[in-house]
Order: structure tokens, then sequence, then C-alpha cells
């Protein structure tokens, strides 16, 4: 890393995050299982959460400037969901797990290798947190996107899950996911209504949504970490993500998307939806 935390914090202090407001319980204890059980899967015997718990506290101590709860890694961990945690905690735990899963994908991997597996780190924990909320929300998800019937259900799966995040204190202020389009990526215009949508899957072709964030709860750490290694967390992002391929799409934000680009209360992202049964994201992207 040739930037450092305290250079990346002097350059987005995000004053607006230092009074912190509650995470919910619910999110926390599926988050716990989602993260820590990925990063276990990284992890060697040797490995111990007193190394997360070091980056924790140095992160809540320059980002924040408070002190760490001595014990915060380790309960996380058990998942337990038995405490409160605060929206700076839980920033400082996903940063914290996410660069500990993400240095030791470094030393397995470089180059494009490397870009890809810190991707699917985090494509598995999206994975994993939207099977627990699937279950938990009571989820019912067509088997494809092919019609206004399926593309009315997945359209309310995805805005239950946005009202969970909202309920939850990881969005704290504004959700919203539509496939009305107005929006230009590389100097071209977009422009789609939402009738639009299955006929451009139907044909092979590339539709789009537009996902709207306000103070995602993560994004301070998000934005150091993409300038840091290259890589976000993206949880909401990975999961709705999860939501698509369950009903074999791929979908996800462009690649120029950029966290700290954007207000903390309207985080934008513009994402491309395609059907399996085209050419998929995986090929696509670099």
């Amino acid at each position: 890393m040739s930037a450092t935390l305290s250079t990346v914090v002097s350059l987005y202090p995000y004053p607006e995050y230092q009074d912190w407001w509650t995470v919910g319980e619910s999110l926390l204890r599926m988050m716990a299982g989602s993260i820590v059980g990925q990063w276990h899967s990284l992890s060697s015997s040797a490995d111990s959460i007193d190394s997360v718990q070091k980056t924790v506290a140095e992160y809540i101590d320059q980002v924040y400037h408070r002190q760490a709860r001595p014990d915060l890694a380790a309960e996380f961990a058990s998942g337990n969901g038995s405490y409160k945690v605060q929206s700076g905690e839980f920033d400082a735990l996903s940063y914290a797990f996410f660069l500990s899963a993400y240095c030791k994908l470094a030393a397995q991997f470089s180059g494009s290798e490397l870009a890809h597996s810190r991707r699917d780190f985090a494509e598995k924990v999206g994975a994993r947190f939207f099977s627990r909320l699937s279950e938990h929300l009571a989820l019912k998800l067509p088997r494809s996107l092919q019609n206004e019937a399926d593309l009315a259900s997945v359209n309310r799966a995805v805005q239950r899950v946005g009202g969970f995040l909202l309920e939850e204190g990881y969005l704290r202020s504004h959700f919203a996911f539509h496939f009305d389009v107005q929006a230009s990526q590389a100097g071209v215009t977009i422009e789609q209504k939402s009738d639009d949508l299955l006929a451009a899957l139907g044909n092979g072709g590339t539709a789009y949504a537009l996902y709207e964030m306000g103070h995602p709860v993560i994004l301070p750490s998000a934005v150091y970490l993409h300038h840091l290694v290259g890589e976000a967390q993206h949880h909401s992002s990975r999961t709705i993500e999860e939501l698509f391929a369950r009903v074999g799409c791929d979908a996800w934000e462009t690649d120029e998307f950029d966290p700290s680009l954007f207000p903390s209360d309207l985080v934008v992202e513009l994402w491309k939806i395609r059907s399996r049964s085209s050419e998929g994201r995986k090929s696509c992207r670099p």
C-alpha cells in the first residue's frame, strides 16, 4: 500500500460520521457470521483475533478520535449480538476484517488475480449475508427474471432489503433502487424506463439500475479501502448482487464507481444487469 490510513483520512475526514448511531442487532449477527466466517476461510491456525483488534483500535483512534473497546473484535466474532454496536464501531470492524483478508490474499496473488480474489471475497461475504437475510425476511424470489410478474417480485424483494438496511442503521437516511435511469457512463448517455428492462434482458443486452444510499454506515472505511487497496466491502451492493444472481442475472455497479466522489447523503451507483444466458459479468470485467 503506497498510501497510509492517516493520509486518506486527512483527505476524506467525514466529520458528519463523528456522531455515532446504533446498528441493529439482527444486522449485526448476520454480518458477523458472514464477514468472520469468510475471514476464517483464509485464516491459518496461527491467526488471531488480536491483530484485527489492533487494526480496529488504530482505525477508531485515527478516524473517530476515540478509544476502542478492548474486546470489540472478539465480541463481534462471537456473533452473540448481546451488546450494542455503534456505527463507528461497525465501520472499524468491517475495515479491519476486510483489510486483514485483503492482505492475506496479497500474500497469495498479484496483479489481476489479486484484484479478482479480493472482489471474490467481498462477493462471498455478500452471498453469505443474503442467505441469512433472505431467510430472516422470508423473501420469495422467482427462478428467473423473464416477465412483469418476475420483475415485480424482484423489485419487492429489493425494497424489503432496503427497508431492512434502513431500519437496522446500515443506511441512516435514504435507500432507493430503481430501473428508471438517466445517467452517463464514459461519455455515453443512458436513458432507460423500467418498462424497457425486460426487453433489454430478453434480447441478450444490458439493462441498468440506479442504487442510491444515504449515509451508508461503512462509507468512510469503503473510501479508505478503495484508496488503500483498490477494493472496498460494499456490503449492501454485494448483497443485492447476490439477490439478482438468485434470479439468473449478473448485476454490478459500473467499474468507474468511486465512493469518495459522492456526498454522504447521496451515494449513487450506476448498475449494469445482464441475463446469464448472455455474456456475463465475469467474462466482461478486466
